[in-house]
C-alpha cells in the first residue's frame, strides 16, 4: 500500500500551526501589557501615598515600559523581517545552496 503525502494538507497544517503561533504571541503581548499597566497603576499609588515628594515610580514604569515597548515591536512588525520568517528565508537558501552543490557533483 503506498502513502500519499498531500501537499495542500501539510501546506494547510504548516499555515495553521503558524498562524497559532502569531496568535500565541500576540496573547503573549497583551497580557505583557496589562500586567504592565496594572502594576505601574499600584507604583503609582504606592509612591504618591507614601512619598509624594519623591516620584520613584517614573523609573520602573520607564524601564518596563522600553520592555513593553521592544515585545509590542516584535510581535507586531519586527518579527516578520527579523524574526522566524528571516530564519526560514536563511533555511531555505542554505538547502538550496546545498542542493546546487550536489547536482555538481
Amino acid at each position: 500500500m503506498e502513502l500519499k503525502h498531500n501537499f495542500q494538507e501539510s501546506f494547510d497544517h504548516d499555515a495553521y500551526q503558524k498562524a497559532k503561533q502569531q496568535v500565541a504571541e500576540i496573547r503573549g503581548f497583551y497580557i505583557h501589557l496589562l500586567v504592565f499597566i496594572l502594576t505601574n497603576v499600584f507604583f503609582l499609588v504606592v509612591n504618591l501615598k507614601y512619598s509624594p515628594k519623591h516620584l520613584w515610580f517614573f523609573w520602573p514604569t520607564f524601564g518596563w515600559g522600553i520592555g513593553v515597548l521592544f515585545h509590542g515591536l516584535h510581535v507586531f512588525s519586527f518579527s516578520s523581517s527579523w524574526g522566524k520568517a528571516w530564519e526560514e528565508r536563511k533555511i531555505r537558501a542554505f538547502m538550496e545552496k546545498e542542493r546546487q552543490q550536489q547536482k555538481q557533483h
